[in-house]
């Protein structure tokens, strides 16, 4: 019988998935087993450990008295359902923090490896304020901020190159000391010797090879990826042929782009009208 490899950090689900699975196996239970002593069909616990299907309520609190867990399952449970991340993002987030080099476009925000605390937290603030998410679920975006860009303080450094809009920086993002402090990021990393920082200007017009935000990442073995998301959900690309015609396209929005002086510059120019 082929046994499916899990993958816990592609999403809750699939944390989820696979703790069920390793509770069950250090049991010797089969599926059919602890279909039984849950009072579902062993098909059910099949499509909850690969992730295919989430874990009710119900589902969470059977399973602990099964396993006899206490609440552990149904706490978990809570996470899947409740989760402030897009289905996709946390598997992206686990191959981000091994990547060699990071290729981001943004449009409209400055992205989330750049983001000071303050940013992030105002970002997340107005998705409270429209009901978007629970002030539990900004904490918890606030918090992978954090966390991506520790991930990323390492030996050798991975080589970051930023495409940003330029709308990301003239968009006003909380008050003036929030944007100052933004700007006062974007130019340290502008400094830093593993990077790049580059404005699209909204002069390129059509130029412009992307129209939402993407992320290309060379993996240590140089195999590529490209990342996206659509409103619900991201997608992360491994075929090497699409990867590489997002990369030409990367390229190219590099090659119409402001250079990194001239982008600085104009930083600081908005920068000081802010002020």
């Amino acid at each position: 019988m082929n046994r499916k490899e899990l993958e816990p950090e592609k999403s809750p689900s699939a944390a989820f998935g696979h703790r069920l699975r390793t509770l069950r196996d250090e049991r010797g239970w089969t599926q059919d087993e602890l279909a039984d002593r849950i009072g579902c069909s062993a098909t059910h616990i099949s499509a909850i450990e690969t992730g295919r299907r989430p874990p009710t309520r119900r589902f969470a609190a059977c399973a602990d008295r099964a396993f006899g867990t206490g609440d552990r399952l149904q706490r978990q449970s809570r996470a899947v359902r409740h989760t402030a991340l897009i289905e996709g993002f946390p598997e992206y987030v686990a191959h981000e923090a091994r990547a060699s080099e990071i290729r981001l476009y943004e449009v409209g925000v400055i992205p989330g490896l750049l983001q000071t605390p303050e940013y992030a937290a105002t970002l997340e603030a107005d998705a409270v304020r429209r009901e978007a998410i629970t002030p539990e679920q900004a904490e918890e975006r606030v918090e992978l901020v954090t966390q991506r860009q520790a991930a990323l303080v390492r030996s050798p450094s991975p080589l970051i190159f930023a495409v940003l809009d330029e709308g990301c920086i003239r968009r006003p993002m909380g008050d003036a000391a929030v944007m100052d402090a933004q700007f006062a990021r974007l130019l340290e990393f502008a400094d830093l010797p593993n990077t790049v920082l580059q404005v699209a200007p909204f002069s390129m017009g059509a130029r412009r090879s992307f129209t939402l935000p993407i992320t290309v990442l060379t993996m240590p073995d140089r195999s590529l990826m490209s990342y996206a998301e659509s409103a619900h959900r991201g997608h992360l690309e491994r075929e090497s042929t699409f990867v590489l015609t997002i990369l030409t396209a990367y390229h190219q929005l590099q090659a119409e782009a402001l250079s990194q002086a001239a982008s600085v510059a104009m930083i600081e120019q908005v920068r000081k009208g802010i002020s």
